[in-house]
């Protein structure tokens, strides 16, 4: 009974003292949407304080151990929410902050929101870019396959049917197919070796950046703009490598169709080369006529062989005669030449005597016809 008029009277106590018990419904609901407010207001004032408490000093921000707490009477209740209330002023004037200080939090705040967003910009960016990249993989392995489709209906299911049998010819069918797995692997080294190139790029520039970072060296503005101007260059330079690589394509089938060209041409030259065999199997034979004669003239020139070694035995078995009688032999045969010279010269002298009495004989023969034109012979006298 004590304890229930004791209860009695502090509440009617507290009616008194409770300023908010006279107001009417619509001013404690404004009141209470205001206090909802302010309550928003300082959530957001603390959620923001906790952030740039956790980011200058993450030490302080430890969780508090949770306490039990003890069973405690309305009474007392009641008296502690009186200590807070006549206590409430004292800490608010020495906990809340200055609006400087607010200012400046905030301030660090919509910075750091800002990083992040920037942040949270390029990480978006990157992810864009790898989605493009593999959107334009995707668009490139789509034509490729399309090409390679249509390449594969033109040279095999059209082109290399027979017309015989209507079938498909295997034997082109698997040199399609090695042309195919040569040029990727041509494809697959070309990649290799730009991925080497690429990488060793990328230690450089990691190392050249390792050494600006330890020099000290601080990127401005200017560089960043230098950057800039850097990439839209090599967007310049990679604009023009797809145009050649599209050039390169369009090469690429040209080449296709030359290929199929020689590949005629191939089939010529084979018949050509079973022509040449036919040829070369009669060259034999008659290369094997010129073997059989090959022997024949081996045998004469065994012959003639035995001949020169005999006329070279005669030879060696001539004996030079001595020097004087090769001077005497001289001596007689120079006396020779000149009696021959001799006797030439007589020979011409009498020559020339009987070309004259040649001469004067006819001479005179046509002298003794004329003063005898009938041919009469002349009388011989007793």
């Amino acid at each position: 009974m004590a304890d229930s008029e004791s209860i009695d009277t502090t509440s009617v106590q507290d009616q008194q003292d409770d300023p908010l018990a006279d107001l009417p419904d619509e001013a404690l609901r404004q009141l209470v949407e205001d206090a909802m407010l302010g309550n928003r207001i300082l959530a957001n004032e603390t959620t923001m304080f906790e952030k740039f408490l956790k980011r200058v000093e993450p030490n302080m921000m430890v969780a508090p151990s949770a306490a039990p707490t003890p069973s405690v009477s309305v009474q007392d209740t009641r008296m502690m929410r009186k200590r807070s209330k006549s206590k409430a002023g004292g800490v608010d004037r020495h906990l809340k902050l200055t609006a400087e200080q607010k200012c400046d939090i905030a301030q660090r705040e919509i910075e750091e929101l800002r990083e992040e967003i920037e942040k949270t910009k390029e990480d978006s960016e990157k992810v864009l870019d790898t989605y493009r990249a593999i959107m334009e993989e995707a668009d490139m392995r789509l034509s490729e396959i399309k090409k390679a489709s249509y390449e594969f209906d033109r040279d095999i299911v059209k082109g290399s049917v027979n017309p015989r049998s209507d079938k498909v010819v295997a034997e082109k069918v698997v040199r399609y197919f090695d042309d195919k797995l040569r040029q990727r692997d041509t494809l697959i080294e070309k990649l290799r070796l730009k991925n080497s190139t690429l990488k060793v790029q990328k230690k450089k520039l990691q190392l050249q950046l390792k050494q600006k970072e330890e020099m000290g060296e601080v990127l401005h503005e200017v560089d960043f703009q230098q950057l800039k101007i850097e990439n839209s260059q090599y967007l310049e330079k990679i604009d023009e490598r797809n145009q050649d690589l599209l050039r390169l394509k369009l090469m690429a089938g040209n080449t296709l169709q030359v290929l199929n060209t020689y590949k005629k041409k191939l089939h010529t030259l084979t018949m050509e080369s079973d022509r040449l065999k036919t040829e070369i199997s009669s060259r034999n034979e008659l290369l094997s006529r010129i073997d059989t004669e090959t022997e024949q003239v081996e045998v004469e020139r065994a012959t003639a062989e035995k001949l020169n070694r005999k006329l070279r035995q005669q030879l060696d078995d001539y004996k030079v005669p001595e020097v004087v009688e090769y001077v005497r032999e001289k001596a007689d045969l120079y006396e020779l030449n000149k009696t021959v010279r001799s006797w030439e010269r007589k020979v011409e002298i009498a020559e020339m005597a009987l070309h004259t009495h040649r001469k004067t004989w006819n001479q005179l023969k046509l002298a003794s016809q004329q003063h005898n034109p009938w041919g009469l012979e002349p009388v011989k006298m007793a």
